[in-house]
């Protein structure tokens, strides 16, 4: 297939600028889940804990509640956190909640969970609508205090300032980006992500990948102070690539040892931080053109948010690599899969392919046809797509309905082929 649409255009980070947000502590490794009640008791004495009904039926979630009781710290618990995070759940929170004085906001669980506790300590907090805060910046001031608990390896939720929310009126994701939405405190236990299920460890690790690769291989901005003050992505920058370098080398090598041995807690400890490293990049580089165009194939075929960018990677790769030759050499690199005395370019076509092993070594699907997604549904993906501007604006090279089109063509098909100028 030969490809007739916009070159590519180079951006390079000209200013050098670097840009981290984070939560103020940030606590790591095997059993620090048991710091939990110090960490809330040092806030108040009563919590409220956003998760899901899986994660409230397990013995660890009892633990976790028994532990806060004996250090005198009383929970309500919400359980009722579905997938995607739909507004009916912020709505849900408000309503039940909203009388309600707590200290802190616990989000335990998988990236929807820790969403909606931030997104829950802004409107219990200002009030409104959840949809009053859509946007950037928007976000009035700062909230009831969040302690993010990851129990899956893949969304970097516990340290990202953005919450997404699928309005089911609207029929599409929406992020409500702000600052003030970082958490207090984010408590990173590997021993949490032992029994998370292999479908769901395989789209989470595809997720945390695609993290890693946008954020390092993203549109770089050269922002001034005005455009810092009122942009949650400063682009590609040089302290997330710190973070996207370490989370590449870490994935690389933990994500096929979780999938050959799920009880590995050095490969869940490994991907967690890989994970972490991810949700680190992506906190001020910004997703891109994957996430983009996942939102609508995925409102269309009700899968996972992982194995929709997992089936969309090798083509969005493929059409940004032209725009970013030497970041996909580095990555080829990295990932031990390029021979430094080949040609650049063909170091970068070895990132991609080694990315593309790691995916089906998960069982990550690798094409859209294996999603459900019908041809006639191509251009009311590509037209939505282009609606993610917050996204659209981080993708290497410029994306459009046509090269979209294009890009859902050869996914559907399964073309591998190098996209050739």
């Amino acid at each position: 297939m030969t490809n007739t649409l916009t070159p590519p255009v180079r951006t390079v980070n000209e200013i050098g600028i670097g840009l981290l947000r984070q939560p103020a502590m940030v606590l790591f490794g095997a059993g620090q889940r048991r710091q939990l009640p110090r960490v809330l008791g040092a806030l108040g004495d009563r919590v409220l804990i956003v998760t899901d009904t899986r994660m409230a039926a397990s013995a660890e979630f009892g633990r976790i509640t028994e532990d806060l009781t004996q250090q005198g710290v009383s929970a309500l618990v919400y359980d009722g956190t579905e997938p995607d995070l739909p507004r009916r759940n912020v709505v849900d929170i408000a309503e039940r909640f909203g009388a309600c004085e707590v200290a802190a906001i616990v989000g335990i669980g998988g990236g929807s969970c820790m969403d909606l506790a931030k997104v829950a300590s802004v409107v219990l907090t200002h009030g409104g609508d959840v949809r009053d805060y859509y946007g950037q910046f928007l976000v009035p001031g700062p909230g009831i205090p969040v302690v993010t608990v990851p129990t899956t390896g893949g969304t970097g939720a516990e340290v990202t300032c953005i919450s997404v929310v699928f309005d089911e009126d609207q029929g599409m994701k929406v992020g409500v980006a702000s600052p003030y939405l970082e958490a207090h405190a984010a408590i990173i236990d590997p021993e949490l992500t032992l029994s998370c299920p292999p479908g769901l460890t395989a789209a989470s690790g595809a997720d945390a990948l695609s993290h890693l690769i946008e954020s390092f291989t993203g549109r770089a901005k050269n922002p001034d102070a005005d455009q810092l003050s009122t942009t949650l992505y400063a682009g590609k920058n040089v302290l997330a690539d710190v973070y996207a370098r370490t989370g590449l080398a870490l994935l690389n090598r933990s994500l096929p040892a979780v999938a050959a041995d799920p009880t590995d807690l050095s490969a869940r400890s490994d991907t967690l931080f890989g994970a972490y490293c991810a949700g680190m990049a992506i906190n001020t580089a910004g997703t891109a053109g994957a996430h983009a165009i996942q939102s609508p194939i995925g409102a269309l075929t009700h899968t996972p948010h992982g194995f929709g960018i997992s089936a969309l990677l090798p083509y969005v790769m493929r059409y940004n690599l032209p725009a970013r030759i030497p970041e996909f050499a580095e990555i080829g690199r990295i990932l031990g899969a390029a021979v430094e005395s080949d040609p650049e370019e063909r170091q970068a076509q070895s990132a991609i392919e080694r990315i593309e092993a790691i995916l089906a070594t998960l069982g990550a699907p690798l094409d859209l046809r294996t999603l459900g997604l019908a041809p006639g549904d191509f251009h009311h993906v590509a037209e939505q797509a282009m609606l993610a501007t917050r996204l659209t604006a981080n993708n290497p090279r410029e994306l459009t309905v046509d090269a979209v089109l294009a890009i859902l063509r050869r996914g559907y098909d399964g073309d591998r082929g190098w996209w050739r100028l």
